[in-house]
């Protein structure tokens, strides 16, 4: 298989330029195997013109050799990558020094067996194992240095004290080989997560300033003019007043949730005390939604949520509703139907309006405008739920909002 000492030298070297990183030097690393088997082809070439004489049948020798120096310089390209190097390649590469091995101990003089005479392919076995290593790890590389050591065994001279050396030498190489990549690997995904988040990060101080420089500053003046306004001092009457003073008061709760959102800290409705939160009653959250154009039925007796699940599937429900009176026409009207089951809470609101045409929310998302993906599905997909919409023109809008219970950190005995 290879010969004494000097059999780990070439995959050491290899080893060492694994160890210097992680995915961004693989692809060297793959040529520097593909070089690899060039080279012991070269040194299996010579090794065997040195001493063909000596072996019984040289012929059958020399023919091997040739058919492993095409399949080298063929399949050369195919190691020059991961993607190129296929479990197909890598098995053909197996069977050809498995061959080589057995072909030494048929046409070799038993007595140069004995005393340790290097098997045909010699050190291009340790090509293969440096193959398997780079595709699958060190399990591969063990197993098929584990193959290659066994042929060895059986098919050249047994267990000498030589064929066990080459053995161990070829499995610690492979093996440390297959780990290094399989740590740079890792490595290397972190790395990837981690520059991904430094990217989101610096993308959402591009938004905040954005967001500083335009939704915040309008959303602060609305707030201070909606204070300084009172419904005895409207110019159009109380009724005004109270409407501006009532949007002052909206402005500045959003504005402080934007800011919270912003700086990365907790929302205002989610600064707690310590204490647990007790289960909120889903009707209580959905009957402002009512209305002379929309109709709530609920059952009887409560429909207990945990506090967040609670908030959060009411405030999708809302925005559904805001849907229904911007875009189903001022004649339309909404009915809001809430389910409570064993497994899930189910929420449905639909209309009367003209609908919309498949493939719409579609055009929607692309143009910007999120409030079905995001204030709805993205609410109910965070609380594991699902959203579904159905519409067809002429005949308004359903949409079936489903929370499951299951997993949900409410008392057991309240759901």
């Amino acid at each position: 298989m290879m010969d004494g000492g000097r059999t780990g030298t070439g995959p050491g070297a290899v080893g060492a330029a694994v160890a210097a990183g992680g995915m961004s030097v693989e692809l060297p690393l793959w040529r520097a195997i593909s070089l690899f088997r060039v080279l012991a082809l070269c040194y299996a070439l010579l090794r065997y013109f040195d001493s063909y004489l000596a072996f019984v049948h040289p012929v059958a020798g020399w023919i091997y050799l040739g058919a492993l120096t095409l399949w080298t310089l063929a399949s050369t390209r195919a190691f020059s990558g991961p993607q190129r190097c296929t479990w197909y390649v890598l098995a053909t590469d197996l069977v050809l020094v498995v061959t080589g091995i057995v072909m030494s101990g048929m046409i070799d003089e038993p007595s140069r067996i004995s005393r340790g005479a290097p098997t045909l392919p010699t050190i291009w076995a340790a090509g293969t194992v440096l193959g398997f290593a780079g595709r699958g790890g060190w399990r591969w590389a063990a197993a098929a240095g584990s193959v290659i050591g066994v042929a060895n065994i059986l098919g050249h001279g047994g267990p000498t004290g030589d064929n066990v050396h080459n053995i161990v030498l070829l499995m610690l190489a492979g093996c440390a080989i297959g780990y290094v990549m399989e740590l740079a690997r890792a490595s290397e995904a972190t790395l990837t997560r981690a520059l991904q988040v430094e990217a989101a990060t610096r993308e959402r101080e591009r938004l905040s300033r954005d967001i500083h420089d335009g939704v915040l500053q309008v959303l602060a003046l609305v707030q201070r003019r909606g204070t300084e306004v009172s419904p005895g001092t409207s110019p159009a009457g109380s009724a005004a007043g109270a409407d501006l003073a009532e949007l002052g008061r909206l402005a500045g709760e959003q504005e402080r949730a934007l800011r919270a959102l912003m700086s990365g800290g907790p929302l205002p409705a989610q600064r707690e005390t310590g204490r647990p939160e007790r289960p909120q009653d889903l009707r209580t959250l959905l009957a402002p939604y009512a209305d002379e154009r929309v109709t709530l039925s609920a059952p009887g007796t409560p429909v207990l949520l945990p506090a967040p699940a609670a908030g959060e599937l009411a405030a999708a429900v809302g925005a559904a509703v805001d849907n229904v009176r911007t875009h189903a026409g001022p004649a339309a009207r909404a009915w809001i139907l809430v389910e409570d089951e064993p497994q899930a809470v189910t929420v449905s609101i639909r209309d009367d309006g003209p609908g919309f045409a498949p493939g719409r929310l579609g055009e929607a998302e692309r143009a910007g405008r999120l409030g079905v993906s995001q204030s709805i599905r993205g609410r109910l997909r965070d609380l594991g739920g699902t959203a579904e919409l159905y519409s067809a023109p002429g005949e308004g809008v359903e949409v079936e909002l489903r929370v499951p219970r299951a997993g949900s950190d409410a008392p057991a005995g309240l759901l």
